[in-house]
This record gives C-alpha cells, sequence and structure tokens, in this order.
C-alpha cells in the first residue's frame, strides 16, 4: 500500500484539468465478446487497462489497474494475489466488474474511492468521497506522535493513557490507529463536515474502537467552540492533519482532488494558516500544563508557525520539533505548552 505514496505526490502536484472522458468512453474501449472473455487471464487484464489509462493520461496507470484487479480478485495488491491467479481466466462477471471500476478511474476518481477501502497504519478504513483521503505521509505523523508518547510519561493522563483531540478527524485514520495502538488512550474526534463524522462512526465501529472515542460534530472556527470541550480535558495531545494548502496553490491540485475531494479539507487559506493558528489558539485553553500539540504542515509553514507564536507569547507555546516526511521536506510539527 505504500506504493500508492507515489501516487499521491503525483496528484499533489499536477496540473488542475477536466475530469476525464465520460463514463461512455469507458464502457466503449473494451467490449469483450463472450467466446473470449474466458480466455482473458489478470496479467491480460491489468495490461489491457494499463495501455488505456496511458493513452487517456490517467496518473500511475499500472497501479491504478493492478489494484482495481487484485480487489476484484479478494486481494489488497496484484502482487499479494496466488501466482496462479495471474495466469487464470477471468469469468464475464469479473471482466465486467473491472470494466465498471475502470469506467470510474477513467472519469480520474481515486483508487481509494473506487475501491471503497483503504489501509492506513495497516487498518482496513473504509473510504466515502468527498471524504479527505488520508496520505502515506501521515502515517509518518502517527508514528512520530507515538514515539513521543513511549517516551514522556508526562503525557500519559490519569486513566492510564493520553486524552487525544484530534481536530479535523476526516475518515477516522489519524485518531483510530492511535486509539488501536495505544490500548489505554481515549481521543475525541471533531470535524465539522456531516460526511466526515459519520464515516469515522462507521471506521469506529468496524474496528470495534467506538468505546473508546467521541465524535463530534464541531466547527473550530465557531465563536466559543472550545467550551463544548471543556467538560473532556484536559487534553493530553491536540493532533490534526489541518487544511494547508496556500489558496493560490488550489489551482494546481489534480482533477482526482478537485473534483472528488473536499477543498474545504485543502484550502487553508491566503498562507495555509488559517485553521492551524485557530487550533493554536484554542489549544492551550484545552491542554494540561505540558500538553503537546502535533501538526501536519506545508513546508513553509515552520518559519511562519515559529514566528506567528514568538509575537504571541500569552499562549505559552514553543515550536520545540520539526520533522522531515520520506520526501525530506519539512513536513510535521511539534509545539508544547509551558508552565506559566
Amino acid at each position: 500500500m505504500k506504493l500508492w505514496g507515489r501516487i499521491l505526490w503525483t496528484l499533489l502536484s499536477g496540473s488542475r484539468g477536466r475530469r476525464g472522458a465520460p463514463q461512455g468512453w469507458a464502457l466503449n474501449s473494451w467490449k469483450p465478446r463472450s467466446s473470449l472473455s474466458g480466455l482473458l487471464s489478470a496479467t491480460e487484464v491489468v495490461s489491457h487497462w494499463t495501455q488505456v489509462f496511458e493513452q487517456r493520461g490517467i496518473p500511475e496507470a499500472r497501479e491504478s489497474s493492478e489494484y482495481i484487479v487484485a480487489h476484484v480478485l479478494g486481494a489488497k495488491t496484484f502482487q499479494s494475489l496466488r501466482p496462479v491467479l495471474w495466469t487464470k481466466p477471468l469469468t464475464p462477471k469479473q471482466l465486467q466488474y473491472i470494466q465498471e471500476l475502470c469506467s470510474h478511474r477513467l472519469q480520474r476518481m481515486p483508487v481509494q474511492y473506487i475501491l471503497g477501502e483503504w489501509d492506513f497504519q495497516g487498518l482496513n478504513l473504509k473510504m466515502e468521497p468527498p471524504v479527505f483521503i488520508p496520505r502515506p505521509e501521515t502515517e509518518e505523523l502517527v508514528e512520530w506522535i507515538l514515539e513521543e508518547v513511549a517516551q514522556r510519561p508526562s503525557a500519559v493522563g490519569a486513566q492510564g493513557g493520553p486524552l487525544i483531540l484530534e481536530v479535523g478527524c476526516g475518515s477516522g485514520a489519524i485518531a483510530l490507529s492511535l486509539l488501536s495502538q495505544l490500548p489505554e488512550s481515549q481521543v475525541i474526534a471533531v470535524d465539522k463536515g456531516e460526511a466526515a463524522v459519520r464515516l469515522t462512526h462507521k471506521n469506529a465501529q468496524r474496528l470495534q474502537l467506538q468505546d473508546r472515542i467521541r465524535i463530534v460534530p464541531l466547527d473550530i472556527t465557531s465563536e466559543g467552540c472550545w467550551t463544548h470541550l471543556l467538560p473532556w480535558g484536559p487534553i493530553d495531545l491536540v493532533v490534526s492533519n489541518p487544511p494547508y494548502v496556500f489558496h493560490k496553490d488550489m489551482e494546481q491540485l489534480a482533477p482526482e482532488i478537485c473534483s472528488y475531494e473536499d477543498l474545504v479539507a485543502l484550502d487553508g487559506g491566503e498562507e495555509g494558516m488559517n485553521i492551524i493558528t485557530r487550533i493554536l489558539t484554542l489549544a492551550p485553553r484545552l491542554l494540561n500544563a505540558s500538553g503537546s500539540i502535533f501538526l501536519e504542515v506545508d513546508p513553509r509553514h515552520p518559519e511562519l508557525v515559529s514566528s506567528w507564536l514568538q509575537s504571541r507569547p500569552h499562549l505559552r507555546l514553543s515550536l520545540v520539533a520539526v520533522r522531515k516526511d520520506f520526501c525530506g521536506r519539512s513536513r510535521f510539527l511539534h509545539v508544547r505548552k509551558s508552565a506559566a
């Protein structure tokens, strides 16, 4: 699944365009005769759709084809299929299902939405548009948080594990990953999007973690929103992968993003700081005396956040660490609250 990291970086750096060909093009691109359908193997079908995708300018054509064919055959990746299935003739029903899924990819629908599920930190999560798709670099944010919790006993709350607030839970990927790896932890997950709140509920139940997470529909930009969270505090950790794309960069996003994902979950305003600064403003009221904030940000943000915090000493927050992602970009921030 890590292979999708390359796909996503391609999409994030791509130029904005149209959704792609209408569905009719996809359905007309390949109509196997029934006499031939039983003679086509998985490998041959992957090759066919790879060629179709390449001709239509679909990013990561082979990977897209392999994921779709593997999904129809009951596997997560093509490589994980039993070798005998690579050359075994597919049934007409399987071929039709593959064609239907590939027609969505031709319209630039992300593979995660097509499959309806995706793995994150070893957890299989439901994926539904327009809820933000968790990116592979965000797994590194989760790993960093786990490292810090293990190294800092002070991050552990009175109930035996940290009380964590996730701002902008989306599919629940971050919150549920932390719950699954910190057995004594509790999470409050907030999101203003109804679709995100519903999907986090579904994934929590899917993973049987619903008893340790409170999922709250909440817009943190609304006046007095923090009062809704006070009864559950104090918070040990605030975590977020907030909207952080600079508004001027939004037009450069690929069709997969512009046409299917919730752009509100991406657009961070003029300097990508709108929600970041809101989190930093609210956090001191909610955090315990030595609580921490972990954020995923744009590589231009560490300097901006540091300067912003230095100009607001009353918040008693300090940027204590910056970590790079697997591409070598400064991507994650650790901000800590200091005693009065």
